[in-house]
């Protein structure tokens, strides 16, 4: 069985050590602590934001992407609703001098109930395959599980409660060296919506 991580461990911004230079925080209820109300703020994004259904190739067939996505730039565009910039604002301020550039982007997924999903990945980088960086996740709605592991194999996998409200950030070689997941679930479970902020030419 894999063992659980519950967010509630990485109290106090902690950060831990996942080896080979990769490292994960997890903020409990970071959305909420700069004073702004967030309990309407999952109705807004769902109501407001210009989901879309995807479809992609898997070996012989084209099949639906089991989640809703949008994604912003939000320098160069308009963002549909004023809370992304001022989330992105809050994060630069934490972050961008660790990262030595700001986070720019923000790509929203919406999971409609427990069929819907994210296989096992890392984020690509654009700019170089040995190159570090950052992506920063706030989740609103329902509690999911965000599992990680060891790329390849050869360490054991991690699972956590990704609450409302909380930020949990992937940072130094993690999207090189893990791949992680939003998998299904057969319990009964409400919408989610996570937004995931990334610098630029990370996707």
């Amino acid at each position: 069985m894999e063992p659980a991580l519950q967010s509630a461990l990485f109290d106090h911004s902690e950060r831990r050590d996942l080896g080979s230079g990769a490292w994960l925080e997890v903020r409990s209820g970071w959305l909420s602590q700069d004073g702004a109300a967030d309990d309407a703020l999952f109705g807004e994004l769902r109501d407001q934001i210009p989901w879309r259904a995807e479809r992609r190739q898997m070996y012989d067939r084209v099949l639906n992407v089991p989640r809703l996505v949008s994604f912003h730039n939000l320098v160069d565009a308009a963002a549909p609703h004023p809370r992304l910039k001022q989330l992105r604002r809050r994060l630069n301020d934490a972050y961008a001098g660790e990262l030595g550039e700001p986070f720019v982007t923000a790509g929203l997924c919406l999971y409609r109930d427990g069929d819907d999903s994210v296989a096992w990945h890392g984020d690509n980088i654009g700019r170089s395959s040995t190159e570090d960086t950052m992506v920063a996740i706030v989740s609103l709605g329902a509690t999911r599980v965000f599992a990680l592991r060891p790329r390849g194999g050869g360490g054991p996998s991690l699972r956590i409660r990704h609450c409302h409200g909380d930020l949990l950030v992937m940072g130094g070689s993690c999207q090189r060296t893990w791949e992680h997941a939003v998998p299904k679930t057969a319990r009964p479970v409400g919408p989610r919506i996570s937004i995931q902020f990334r610098p630029h030419d990370v996707r």
